[in-house]
């Protein structure tokens, strides 16, 4: 979520969107996608759908279409949206010097180098060992 507010900044946000509707339009967006990173068309009313194809624009979504056979001989065709996430961070991240880390990552930065030695495996340490594994009782 928080990458698709800061790419919607750096795109539309530089066009005059305000702050306030970028964030309404990120949850908007998460809305449809949630967990997963495409929706089919189907779902979407004409407004969604249009909102949509503006988002294609700017480069956060694309369209796949699916062909199905039915039994009565005729073609079905599924339009999907999809979610371009390695857009959306790129976007995201347009204009900073660094990129932003992990916050989960953050937590490995703190440990000293010290630590870090002192649970490193010596060479005579098998990787896959584990305490009790090749021992009998």
């Amino acid at each position: 979520m928080e990458d698709v507010v800061f790419a919607l900044q750096n795109t539309l946000g530089k066009k005059g969107m305000s702050p306030e509707d970028i964030e309404k339009l990120a949850e908007y967006l998460m809305s449809f996608f949630g967990f997963t990173d495409e929706v089919i068309d189907n779902r979407l009313t004409s407004e969604d759908r249009d909102v949509f194809y503006m988002l294609e624009e700017e480069g956060f979504l694309t369209t796949t279409q699916e062909e199905v056979h039915l039994k009565k001989g005729k073609l079905w065709r599924i339009h999907y949206w999809i979610l371009k996430k390695d857009q959306i961070i790129r976007l995201s991240q347009q204009g900073e010097e660094e990129p932003r880390k992990d916050v989960e990552a953050d937590v490995y930065d703190q440990v000293s180098d010290e630590e870090w030695a002192r649970h490193k495996l010596s060479p005579e340490d098998p990787a896959d060992h584990q305490p009790g594994k090749d021992e009998t009782h």
